[in-house]
């Protein structure tokens, strides 16, 4: 970065680094404790629509590498569109194979990076529950190379619980790269996997 983008207040796009999605299985150990979160064994990875055959035979092959997992449980991997438009593609497991459903969302967000449609990916999360059924997502955005909680508050309305996902926030601090800028924390109504 050169003087000149200094000055005018550029800065250099951060690297996503997949990686970081290997911490979420330390950090739900750390939710559970501090929040009463367990895994619900659901996770997705959120990308913006693409067309056309190259984007079809990705999504092939990233779903036969994922079904082809025999001691998978459930139902198979599925891609599915939200009513904004995005599409998601969603693994179910149990919920005490949260290391093979992070294994899942790190096998989707590289096959899609590598098949050149990192610019289309924008998210992925895992959903966690506690025992009052609240809900509970860590989101992780892929361009950014950070995690937020996302706590939608229960019933019809679109109502997020701040305070619990500020109390999250401050439980995985030492255990996920928290993103700083709550401006960030974009809500993921209605997101599959959640």
């Amino acid at each position: 970065m050169g003087l000149l983008d200094i000055l005018l207040g550029r800065t250099k796009p951060v690297v996503p680094d997949l990686d970081q999605l290997f911490a979420l299985p330390s950090a739900a150990v750390t939710l559970e404790a501090a929040a009463g979160f367990r895994p619900t064994g659901s996770g997705a990875v959120c990308f913006a629509a693409v067309e056309g055959a190259v984007f079809e035979q990705t999504h092939r092959e990233v779903q036969a590498l994922l079904d082809a997992d025999a001691e998978r449980e459930g139902p198979p991997v599925e891609l599915t569109r939200d009513g904004y438009g995005y599409s998601w593609l969603v693994s179910r497991r149990t919920p005490d194979q949260l290391p093979e459903l992070v294994n899942d969302l790190h096998a989707v967000n590289s096959a899609m990076e590598v098949n050149g449609f990192g610019p289309q990916l924008l998210c992925s999360l895992a959903g966690f529950e506690d025992e009052q059924h609240r809900r509970l997502a860590l989101v992780y955005l892929y361009k950014r190379g950070t995690f937020f909680p996302f706590a939608p508050m229960p019933g019809t309305a679109e109502r997020r619980d701040n305070p619990l996902e500020l109390r999250v926030k401050a439980a995985l601090v030492n255990d996920l790269r928290i993103e700083q800028d709550l401006n960030r924390w974009f809500p993921v109504w209605g997101a599959p996997g959640l």
